[in-house]
């Protein structure tokens, strides 16, 4: 079962009206970051490759092709009893770009953050804080065990 966007905003701090929709979040882009090197993943590893922030011009970020990390402005709690999952709004898919995102388990809390990929040739254009994503939350059949306290929990705060 899914939460609708009007039960999510109580997750959710200092939301517009405009962000509520009938299943879900829009959240807003916070700030885009340029990766600067390669990370590693390996079983009991991880190191994370280092980055740049892109500075907007007129608050107009100009992406060229390729990949981003982005943050996201909204400040999340996910209930103990939800996952919450996100997906590209259809307008930037249409623009020639997706938003690639984690699953936000039970627990988390944070400004998120996700990989932003321009596959358009010409680039795009992004204002700063424009609605760029959408959450929702699916309740789970049963509370779990525990809830996320990894690394990145109250990221971004």
């Amino acid at each position: 079962m899914a939460y609708t966007g009007k039960e999510i905003s109580k997750f959710i701090k200092g939301i517009e009206e405009g962000q509520i929709q009938p299943a879900g979040i829009d959240l807003k882009l916070d700030k885009v970051f340029k990766f600067l090197n390669s990370g590693f993943l390996g079983k009991n590893e991880r190191i994370l490759p280092d980055f740049e922030e892109v500075t907007p011009i007129n608050n107009i970020y100009l992406l060229n092709k390729g990949g981003y990390k982005i943050r996201f402005y909204d400040a999340v709690e996910i209930p103990k009893d939800a996952i919450g999952v996100c997906f590209p709004r259809s307008s930037l898919l249409r623009m020639g770009a997706s938003i690639i995102c984690a699953l936000w388990d039970p627990g988390y809390v944070g400004r998120g953050e996700a990989l932003l990929n321009v596959i358009n040739d010409n680039g795009i254009k992004i204002e700063r804080y424009a609605r760029i994503a959408q959450i929702t939350f699916i309740k789970l059949k049963n509370e779990p065990d525990k809830t996320y306290n990894g690394i990145y929990n109250n990221e971004n705060l």
